[in-house]
């Protein structure tokens, strides 16, 4: 005859089961929390050196995301937005159609971006960027160099070519902008200042100037001039590389033209 299971078997099996569960939860959690610490060791002792963007972008989901393996996702969104600065600049509804990454995951990316951007501006902020150029390519290269579409930004300085501020104006097609030189000296006017810095990117990758961008450059130094507003540079960022009007002699040729002219 089957001898009847007390209850206190019972509750030692179900004790049984528990621990073995646990065991396993314990291993897998341990698991990723290694490959976090690695990274979070990795990164405290020599900084984003010798990192793949992947892992930054994993590091960046892992922020909102505690218990998540994020490799794989941040693989699938590098993939898919091609850069670093694709994945950071994507639309929050683009990003969500990437399996795995939702409203939370998203905060990572969006903070350390607009902190990034923040930092680069508040670097130029009260500096002469005529003679601390490597502030202004800096600042330049990572806001302008990844964008999808050609976009026109100003940098506003004083008299003793300090930064004001900075912003864009314009946005355009994949290979073109239209700028408005009614607007670009509205916009010097509000910030009060007395020169100006101008750039945009080529999504191209290369830098060299079109005859479009001479020609809205002699217009927009000859609209500045007129008001009393200097010209310093105009800048296109291109692939790790940028055109500087200035440095090519574009700038000073483009004003002996109006002296020539007794504008």
């Amino acid at each position: 005859m089957p001898r009847k299971s007390s209850v206190s078997e019972y509750s030692s099996d179900a004790q049984g089961e528990t621990a073995v569960v646990q065991s396993i939860s314990k291993r897998i959690r341990h698991k990723g929390e290694g490959h976090r610490g690695r990274l979070r060791d990795k990164f405290l002792e020599s900084g984003l050196s010798g990192f793949h963007d992947y892992e930054v972008i994993e590091m960046l989901l892992t922020l909102a995301t505690p218990r998540r393996d994020c490799k794989e996702i941040a693989k699938a969104a590098l993939s898919r937005f091609k850069t670093l600065q694709g994945v950071l600049e994507a639309a929050e509804a683009s990003l969500q159609e990437i399996s795995g990454i939702g409203p939370q995951n998203i905060l990572g990316m969006k903070l350390i971006k607009a902190v990034a951007d923040r930092y680069l501006e508040k670097q130029l902020i009260q500096k002469d960027i005529i003679s601390h150029s490597k502030a202004l390519f800096d600042y330049l290269y990572y806001n302008l160099r990844d964008k999808s579409r050609e976009c026109f930004k100003i940098i506003h300085l004083d008299a003793k070519n300090q930064v004001l501020g900075t912003e864009t104006l314009f946005e355009g097609s994949l290979s073109t902008t239209a700028v408005y030189p009614r607007e670009v000296i509205q916009a010097a006017l509000n910030h009060h200042a007395a020169a100006v810095i101008f750039a945009h990117n080529h999504p191209s990758g290369d830098p060299a100037p079109s005859s479009d961008d001479m020609a809205i450059t002699r217009k927009l130094i000859f609209c500045c001039h007129i008001m009393g507003i200097t010209v310093h540079e105009h800048i296109v960022i291109g692939e790790n590389r940028y055109f500087s009007f200035a440095d090519e002699g574009y700038i000073a040729k483009m004003y002996h033209e109006m002296e020539s002219l007794n504008i």
